[in-house]
């Protein structure tokens, strides 16, 4: 099972967000591009450096119960709700739509992510799902210090086009929201209106991953919630918006082994 498909070395494939794994629980619906888990498919464990592009939704009052991580670059994007983080280093807070966040795992962290943040607040609980779009990528070194960064870019995504969410490349340094230890790896996010377009970056390999809404892929067609594209060796492709949309895009510079 190809998880979210496989992009044409050229351009982008035409994938169908509904033959990715998924894992149902009780409080949890998570669906996931690429083996993760119980869930291993020996020809679908990375494009280019990404190896993780979970898309959770989580029931209030449950979440993550503490667990570590080691030697990752962890993105979470929250697209509707909030999301309560807590790690070993004494990090804590929410995330919520518009909310870059990284954390680096390094030589070993613990965390927990729960929808409860009225516990925080301190105030009545709600009812809301969270939903939230988490990645991973490997950092360029092991053994590093563990570490936490966010930043509020809601109105930086307001303006439109591509905004650099999460960068440790030199070309994004003083234009990403965060920094990442992978210096060939971007995060770009956009919402779009009905109408509007983004050119593609140009790079080696591309993700563009459309987490909620549907857009058109130039040459490719139709992408809807849930559906992805995995390119390589290609750039430049316009994604135009059929509906209100949001779309996630790694442009990545090298592969894994």
């Amino acid at each position: 099972m190809p998880g979210d498909g496989d992009g044409a070395s050229s351009g982008g494939g035409r994938p169908a967000g509904g033959d990715r794994f998924f894992t149902r629980l009780s409080w949890l619906d998570s669906k996931h591009s690429f083996s993760f888990s119980r869930h291993y498919d020996p020809a679908n464990t990375h494009h280019g450096l990404l190896l993780v592009n979970n898309d959770d939704v989580v029931h209030p009052g449950t979440g993550f119960e503490t667990h570590p991580h080691q030697d990752m670059e962890i993105v979470t994007w929250v697209l509707r709700g909030s999301l309560v983080h807590q790690d070993s280093t004494g990090h804590s807070g929410v995330i919520y739509p518009g909310l870059a966040q990284r954390m680096s795992a390094g030589t070993g962290i613990l965390h927990s992510e729960k929808n409860d943040s009225w516990r925080l607040e301190n105030t009545a609980p709600h009812r809301d799902p969270v939903h939230f779009v988490q990645m991973w990528v490997l950092p360029d070194e092991e053994g590093i210090d563990p570490g936490y960064e966010q930043l509020e870019i809601g109105d930086e995504l307001l303006r439109g086009g591509l905004v650099p969410v999460a960068s440790g490349m030199d070309r994004y340094d003083g234009a990403s929201a965060i920094r990442i230890r992978n210096r060939y790896a971007t995060l770009h996010a956009a919402r779009l209106g009905p109408g509007d377009s983004v050119n593609l970056p140009d790079a080696p390999f591309l993700h563009l991953y459309v987490p909620s809404g549907a857009v058109t892929l130039e040459a490719t067609g139709q992408l809807g919630e849930g559906d992805a594209a995995r390119i390589t060796m290609a750039g430049g492709q316009r994604v135009t918006a059929a509906e209100p949309a949001e779309i996630l895009v790694w442009e990545m510079h090298a592969t894994l082994a």
